[in-house]
């Protein structure tokens, strides 16, 4: 028997307000096995056809499988990671060049992005938001305050900054490292491979964040993706305080920790180990023995601080695990 062919088609519904108003764009499943923001697109689409949701102003789009590949196959990837090196693509050589080739245009086309993933490790939602504003060459940006106010407005007790600069550094040190002619290495090694949909969104004058509604199989993942798209339209002004029953506002003055991504270490050889089994934000102390190389080398921590994205089935090559320290950033 021939295998089930590969997805033909994106699918895309647009709500048009009557009025005028922000443009935003919400997925889910950029990685197909991370489902939680899946129901949730497809529950608040319910509630606007029915009537319980009205948009007052603005334009809505949802994708709620943007990788329908992956989500078919139920694993993270279709032919490779959509959420990297994501960009139009003149002469696509993968499903995802395809699906990038259709994504693109959509945000661009939008003014802010609510991206709706999770993680595989237990632990808490937490948002993640990107550059303060600056001039500089890696990622200019202008809308500081308008991500920060959406980062608090989603509800998490947690978030973080320094994606793109923090992935930066590792892709200096993939580029010392001899190729093997493969286009996954070519990829891996590309100075763009740390641009995902909320960085290009930012390429392209808008903002977003990236909002990890907890680990894969936590049943109240899709009610925290729930509530931070209603929570994001009523933040945009787009549907009305209190329109949908049990969605409150997130506190303005609840306690947030809001950490700084600085490190990222990529797993050199599949026998590269952990020390222990690490979830996301377990705190590390200087000089902690992370993990250990094939070789024996120890992998210590540099500093203080929080271990974050720790994955013990990293392909070598890949990012092993990240490293995030308190944030002197203001959150207003």
């Amino acid at each position: 028997m021939s295998p089930t062919p590969p997805p033909t088609h994106l699918r895309v519904h647009q709500f048009a307000g009557l009025k005028p108003g922000p443009r935003l764009l919400v997925s889910a499943a950029v990685h197909g096995n991370e489902v939680a923001g899946v129901g949730a697109i497809q529950r608040v689409m319910r509630l606007l056809d029915d009537g319980s949701l009205q948009l007052l102003k603005g334009t809505l789009t949802m994708i709620p499988i943007v990788n329908p590949l992956a989500h078919r196959l139920q694993r993270r990837e279709g032919d490779r990671n959509l959420n990297r090196n994501l960009r139009p693509t003149p002469i696509p050589q993968d499903f995802e060049d395809r699906i990038a080739n259709q994504l693109c245009p959509w945000l661009a086309a939008s003014d802010v992005l609510l991206d709706l993933h999770s993680f595989n490790n237990p632990g808490p939602a937490f948002a993640m938001l990107g550059p303060r504003n600056n001039d500089g060459d890696l990622e200019p940006f202008r809308h500081q305050a308008a991500e920060s106010a959406l980062a608090m407005a989603v509800g998490t007790e947690r978030i973080v900054e320094g994606w793109l600069s923090t992935y930066a550094l590792g892709l200096k040190r993939r580029a010392d490292k001899a190729s093997d002619g493969s286009r996954r290495m070519a990829l891996q090694q590309d100075p763009h491979y740390g641009v995902g949909t909320t960085e290009y969104m930012r390429s392209q004058g808008g903002y977003g964040i990236t909002l990890e509604c907890g680990q894969h199989e936590d049943p109240q993942g899709p009610e925290v993706a729930f509530k931070a798209i209603v929570r994001t339209l009523v933040l945009l002004g787009m549907v009305a305080p209190g329109g949908v029953a049990g969605v409150e506002p997130a506190a303005p003055q609840r306690p947030v920790e809001l950490l700084q991504l600085y490190e990222v270490i990529d797993r050199e050889h599949v026998d590269d180990r952990f020390e222990r089994a690490w979830a996301s934000f377990d705190p590390i102390a200087e000089g902690e023995r992370i993990g250990t190389r094939a070789d024996g080398t120890p992998v210590l921590a540099p500093s203080g601080g929080r271990i974050v994205f720790p994955n013990s089935k990293a392909e070598p090559g890949n990012e092993w695990f990240y490293l995030a320290k308190p944030s002197d950033r203001v959150l207003t």
